[in-house]
C-alpha cells in the first residue's frame, strides 16, 4: 500500500508541478515578459519546488520496485497531466488524444499484471 500512495502522491506533485509551470510560462504578458523574468515568476519556482519534491518520492519508490515497473507506474503522469490540463486550464483533448491516454492506461494495466 505504501508503493501505491508514494506513485499516487509523486503524480499528483508532477501533475501540480506541470500546471504552475504552464501557469507560469502564460502567466505574464508573453510579448514584453523576458525569458529570466518567467524563470523567477512565483509559480515557475513553486513548480520546480515541486518537481524536485517528485523526483525525491520517485527515489524512494526506485529503492522499492525494479526501475522498469517503476517507470512504467510514472508514465500515469502523462495521462493525468492531459486531464488535469483539460480540466484546470480547459485545454481540448482530441480524438488521437484519448486513443493515446488509452494506450497508456493499457500499457500500465500490462505491466501491472505481469509484475504482480
Amino acid at each position: 500500500m505504501k508503493i501505491v500512495l508514494t506513485f499516487v502522491t509523486m503524480i499528483a506533485f508532477t501533475v501540480i508541478a506541470n500546471l504552475l509551470m504552464k501557469l507560469g510560462a502564460t502567466g505574464m504578458d508573453a510579448g514584453t515578459a523576458g525569458f529570466i523574468a518567467r524563470l523567477f515568476s512565483w509559480r515557475v519556482l513553486l513548480g520546480l519546488g515541486f518537481f524536485g519534491t517528485a523526483a525525491m518520492l520517485y527515489l524512494i519508490i526506485l529503492s522499492w520496485v525494479p526501475l522498469n515497473v517503476a517507470q512504467s507506474f510514472a508514465a500515469a503522469q502523462f495521462v493525468a497531466v492531459v486531464l488535469a490540463s483539460s480540466v484546470v486550464l480547459s485545454e481540448p483533448i482530441n480524438s488521437a488524444q484519448w486513443i493515446g491516454i488509452v494506450c497508456i492506461a493499457v500499457g500500465i494495466a500490462i505491466v501491472g499484471w505481469s509484475h504482480g
